[in-house]
């Protein structure tokens, strides 16, 4: 029925007698081409993205290996053989399918096949397993399955390939290149825009802003070089002047990322359900390559993160089932091909400065619990304490690295009610070790009130504490010194707070009470003489953030805690409110951190000693942005008086034009002064009593 209607459709376009309006609204239209009609549009400009995708010659086994060298062995020893191969080759990616050649003895030929489950894994396999050493009489030579269908390929007039166009990265730490130093923020709300603010002076100024940017937050990377953004496919990592796009990791339904800490590796964990080959929950990427470097399951619940990092990226550990495993970089294997099986750890902890990790063993029937110094890699023990009736341990490192504090949480009682100990008359313990000392000496501070809050000063060798329950929470200032104990500094007593920031630079503080009992209370405290600078509050606060310098602090009211009055203010680090910002729907904001400084300690300290010196330099320019900033100011106000005077004017015309109307109108009764009319005038006296004393002066 359609190709007769299409026919006639055509008959009918060929009767020039007959008129559209006697065309059936009921033929279906006609899309074909006119006689002699060429099409100049090409495939590619058509279905480029298309194209892109078309099935290759080479579909099927380009991610095949060929591994050459294996040893020659008989089917005795196969599953041993098969065993090495799918540990050496089984970090680099998950293989789907595996190939032994045998000869009519069953022994091996000296070569096998190995299949990934993606290209890129076969190509990562090839770049690092070559000229791999098993043992003295077997290296690995490695190369792709289809490499030798293009090496038998080869012409024999050799022609040099032409070079491709030099495409650079960008420059990675334009941010550091202001002149004025200024540092950058982000802002995300819940409607997932982003917003990149750089803190200038008097006001902000927005750098980029970014619609549907990412599904749910941002985070930055530790030195401040990458923007990483959250989408369902996986990770995108930003970075350079104009924040390009620097890398994309493929990994379905992150929900949390971690970076080590000089930004090398990346570590992206999905709540998506495994499928077998295909995928995994924790996967290590290389940030520079893009690559994959190995990835995991957990076994069993775990906090995140998993996986934690020693300060060179060299080392990364985690904890399952009484175990712990370190592993080294860049080849992501166990370190020794051994972890470290000691019954009742729970958690451990990296030196921020040192190849040192720190970790605790719960006590059981048959010993008390401990803490462990261990040096990595030779695993030598320089420190262990042991600790009784003891119910959590909390590690907290001093930044330098000069001090640990464990934070141990004990008990005075203790029953055990369906297989889970019930503990009561708790208290708490701050065991400190002196790192840097002979013998590591250990010193303990005893609260017998519960804690709220810990946390070591960035600079310096003092902690805070906040102890007690509501309404009488106190807040303790300690401070650590070589060959002594640690000394009582400070101690505030019914302070309305449960959380503590330091300032990155160490001395001043902010206390601050967070939730549903903190009250949105702000104190700013400077700790060289302990004063109060200033005490105020942010109602519904739910964030407090120092930046990077130590002079501004940002708290903030998150959508995800309350509806209304979201948005965040700017205040001095002395307590002052420099700024207030709405924003409808503010969900997170997070400082852009900097990378450690080049200068060496001992330049740091003759800037510092010699500041008074640059002190004119900086108050000029503050004067001349304060003055461009009044300028402008000035200029707008005038601007506007000038704007409203002309408006005035023409308005004030306008009026005088109307009058005769107006006098017409009202029988020639001027109306506009309210005078002008005396006989609708009444006047009216009102008397007022008003009370009089006589006081006598002695």
């Amino acid at each position: 029925m359609a190709k007769k209607k299409v026919e006639e459709k055509n008959q009918q376009n060929g009767d020039n007698s007959k008129t559209d309006k006697e065309a059936s609204f009921d033929d279906e239209p006609n899309f074909s081409d006119p006689e002699g009609y060429v099409d100049n549009v090409t495939d590619e400009e058509l279905l480029g993205d298309l194209l892109k995708q078309q099935p290759k010659e080479t579909d099927g086994v380009e991610s095949v290996i060929v591994v050459d060298g294996v040893p020659q062995i008989g089917p005795e020893r196969m599953e041993k053989l098969k065993s090495v191969i799918n540990r050496t080759f089984g970090k680099i990616g998950n293989f789907v399918n595996e190939y032994y050649p045998v000869n009519e003895q069953g022994h091996t030929k000296g070569y096998i096949f190995l299949e990934y489950s993606t290209p890129v894994h076969a190509a990562e396999a090839v770049k690092v397993m070559n000229n791999y050493k098993l043992d003295k009489q077997h290296t690995f030579q490695v190369n792709l399955f289809i490499d030798f269908v293009k090496y038998e390929q080869i012409p024999d007039e050799w022609t040099p390939p032409e070079p491709r166009p030099y495409e650079g990265q960008g420059d990675l730490y334009h941010f550091l290149l202001e002149p004025d130093a200024y540092d950058q923020f982000g802002v995300v709300t819940q409607d997932t825009t982003v917003q990149i603010w750089q803190n200038t002076q008097p006001d902000p100024t927005l750098v980029e802003e970014r619609e549907n940017c990412t599904q749910v937050l941002i985070k930055w990377s530790p030195l401040g070089t990458f923007l990483s953004t959250f989408h369902h496919q996986g990770i995108a990592l930003w970075a350079g002047s104009n924040l390009t796009q620097y890398k994309k990791f493929l990994h379905v339904g992150v929900q949390f990322i971690d970076f080590s800490p000089c930004e090398k590796y990346l570590v992206t964990y999905s709540t998506m359900p495994v499928d077998h080959h295909e995928s995994s929950k924790i996967i290590i990427w290389d940030i520079r390559t893009g690559l994959e470097k190995r990835s995991f399951n957990p076994e069993g619940s775990s906090t995140w993160p998993i996986f934690k990092w020693s300060h060179d990226d060299r080392y990364f550990g985690r904890i399952v089932n009484d175990v712990l495993s370190v592993y080294e970089t860049p080849s992501f294997g166990l370190l020794d091909k051994k972890s470290i099986r000691n019954p009742g750890i729970r958690d451990f902890s990296w030196s921020p400065t040192d190849n040192v990790l720190a970790y605790w063993v719960a006590e059981d029937n048959n010993g008390p619990a401990s803490v462990t110094l261990l040096e990595i890699p030779n695993r030598n023990e320089i420190r262990k304490k042991n600790l009784f009736n003891v119910a959590d341990c909390k590690i907290h490192w001093q930044r330098a690295g000069d001090y640990l504090c464990v934070k141990v949480d004990r008990y005075s009682k203790v029953k055990k009610e369906r297989n889970e100990n019930k503990y009561s008359g708790m208290y708490c313990n701050f065991e400190i070790f002196h790192m840097r000392e002979k013998e590591i000496p250990v010193d303990s501070v005893e609260s017998k009130e519960p804690i709220q809050a810990f946390a070591w000063e960035p600079v310096g060798s003092k902690f805070g504490v906040i102890h007690g329950e509501s309404p009488n929470i106190n807040v303790s200032f300690y401070e650590v010194r070589a060959g002594q104990a640690p000394v009582l500094l400070k101690k505030f007593e019914k302070r309305a707070c449960n959380h503590l920031f330091w300032s990155p630079r160490g001395q001043f503080v902010v206390l601050a009470g967070l939730g549903a009992t903190g009250g949105g209370s702000l104190e700013f405290v400077d700790t060289h003489d302990f004063l109060v600078m200033n005490t105020t509050d942010h109602f519904q606060m739910s964030d407090v953030e120092w930046d990077p310098t130590g002079r501004y602090v940002i708290t903030g009211v998150s959508y995800w805690k309350t509806k209304v009055d979201t948005g965040y203010w700017i205040w001095s680090f002395q307590g002052k409110i420099l700024k207030r910002v709405n924003v409808e729907k503010f969900a997170l904001l997070l400082w852009r951190p900097r990378p450690p400084s080049l200068l060496s300690e001992e330049k740091q300290k003759e800037i510092k000693k010699n500041l008074k010196r640059y002190y004119p330099q900086f108050e000029s320019k503050d004067r001349m942005r304060q003055s461009k900033a009044s300028k402008e100011l000035i200029e707008k106000r005038a601007t506007l008086m000038e704007k409203w005077r002309n408006y005035r004017a023409e308005r004030m015309g306008r009026y005088q034009e109307v009058k005769a109307r107006r006098l017409a109108l009202r029988n020639n009764v001027d109306t506009d002064e309210l005078d002008a009319d005396t006989e609708n005038v009444e006047e009216e006296v009102v008397e007022f009593f008003i009370k009089e004393e006589v006081t006598v002066l002695e």
